[in-house]
C-alpha cells in the first residue's frame, strides 16, 4: 500500500483526538525504509504479521504516508532498514535517502560488525547502528537470544568510547519483565553511561502483562531512553513515565507498520491485532492476528497516539511535558532541528 488510505472514521479519530493534541512540530525517532524485494523471505523468532502489512516502505512511500496522517504538522523523522532485509541492500539505500534528503539514519548492524565497520558506517553519514535479534549468531535458538548476542560488549564499549547511539528492540518471550534483558539493560545503562541506547517499544511491553515489575529496576538507571512505538499500551507507557520521567520518553511510530488497520487487545497473556476481515490476506497462521466484522477500526499510529494521551491524561502531563517527549528530548538528544 503507498500512502494511507485514510477514511472517514480516520479523519474524525484525528481532528477530535489528535490533531490539537500533538504539537505543530514533533520528530518520529523510529521509520524504517527499504525497497521492494529487499527483504529475506523467513527470519526465525519474528512475527508474520508485519510483512502482511507492509511488503515495503519507501522513502516517497513515507512522505506521502506521514502527510496524509499528520495535516497541518511539520513531522521529522530518522529512519534506518529494516534489520530483516539483506543489509548489504538495505544499508546503501537508507544511507542514500538519508544523504538525498537530509535525516538522519542508523546503519543496520550484525553481532559480528566491527568496530572498523560502524566506523565507517558513522563516517559515511550514518548517525547510529540498529542492532537486531535476527541478526545474532544463527546456532542460537532464536527464544535464548540474549541483548548482548546481537549488541555486544565489544560494539557497545566502542559506542561508550565516541558517545554512539544504539536502536535496542530487546530479545526474548517474557518481553521487558525478562530477568536476563532487565538485568543486563541495568549493566548497559552502568557499564556504558557514555553510549546513548534507546529502548525501542518500551521494551516490546504490548500489554499489561509484559511490564511486570520491571520498572521497579529501570526506575534506577539513568541513561536508558524509551520510545513507544508501535504501542498501543497507555499502562505501558504511563509506567514507564512515572518510573524514568518525562525527558527520558520520545514519541517513535515503527513506520510502516503503524499504518495497519487495527486495534489491539491482550489476552491470556499476549498481545492480539484485531483487524478488518480480509484486509490482510489469510492471518489464521499468526496468533497475534484476529479479523473483525466491526466497522470502526482505525489506525495502528491513531491508536498509539490515543493511548500516548490516555497515559498523559492520566499522569496530568502538561503542555510542555508534551513536546518534550513529541520534539524537544529526540531534538536535544540527536541534535536535530526541524
Amino acid at each position: 500500500m503507498f500512502g494511507v488510505d485514510l477514511n472517514e472514521y480516520d479523519k474524525r479519530v484525528y481532528e477530535e483526538e489528535i490533531r490539537d493534541f500533538l504539537p505543530e512540530k514533533f520528530i518520529d525517532v523510529h521509520v524504517h525504509l527499504w525497497e521492494p524485494g529487499t527483504r529475506r523471505d523467513k527470519t526465525p523468532g519474528n512475527v508474520t504479521w508485519t510483512s502482511m502489512v507492509a511488503p515495503s516502505h519507501t522513502y516517497e512511500d513515507m512522505e506521502a504516508s506521514f502527510s496524509q496522517l499528520f495535516p497541518g504538522k511539520k513531522v521529522g523523522k530518522i529512519v534506518m532498514g529494516s534489520p530483516n532485509c539483506d543489509l548489504s541492500l538495505v544499508n546503501p539505500y537508507v544511507l542514500k535517502c538519508a544523504k538525498e534528503h537530509g535525516l538522519p539514519a542508523m546503519y543496520c548492524t550484525r553481532y559480528d560488525s566491527s568496530e572498523e565497520e560502524i566506523g565507517s558506517a558513522l563516517e559515511s553519514g550514518f548517525l547510529g547502528i540498529k542492532p537486531y535479534l535476527s541478526n545474532a549468531p544463527k546456532y542460537i535458538p532464536p527464544k535464548e537470544v540474549r541483548i548482548f548476542d546481537f549488541l555486544t560488549p565489544r560494539q557497545l564499549a566502542y559506542l561508550e568510547k565516541i558517545g554512539g547511539y544504539a536502536v535496542l528492540h530487546i530479545p526474548r518471550a517474557m518481553r521487558l519483565r525478562d530477568p536476563v534483558n532487565l538485568h543486563q539493560m541495568m549493566e548497559i545503562d552502568e557499564k556504558y553511561p557514555n553510549a546513548k541506547v534507546i529502548i525501542c517499544h518500551v521494551g516490546r511491553a504490548y500489554i499489561p502483562e509484559d511490564v511486570g515489575d520491571a520498572f521497579e529496576v529501570l526506575r534506577h538507571s539513568k541513561n536508558l531512553v524509551f520510545d513507544f512505538s508501535a504501542n498501543t499500551s497507555d499502562y505501558a507507557m504511563e509506567k514507564c513515565l512515572e518510573a524514568v520521567g518525562t525527558k527520558r520518553v520520545m514519541f517513535a511510530s515503527d513506520m510502516p507498520f503503524t499504518k495497519m488497520r487495527m486495534r489491539r487487545i491482550g489476552e491470556n497473556g499476549t498481545y492480539i491485532n484485531i483487524v478488518p476481515r480480509g484486509l490482510y490476506g489469510d492471518v489464521s497462521g499468526d496468533p497475534h492476528m484476529r479479523e473483525s466484522d466491526e466497522k470502526d477500526i482505525t489506525l495502528f499510529m491513531y491508536e498509539e497516539l490515543r493511548a500516548f494521551r490516555r497515559a498523559s491524561e492520566r499522569l496530568g502531563l502538561n503542555r510542555s511535558d508534551i513536546e518534550d517527549i513529541m520534539y524537544k528530548n529526540a531534538a536535544a538528544y540527536y541534535g536535530i532541528e526541524i
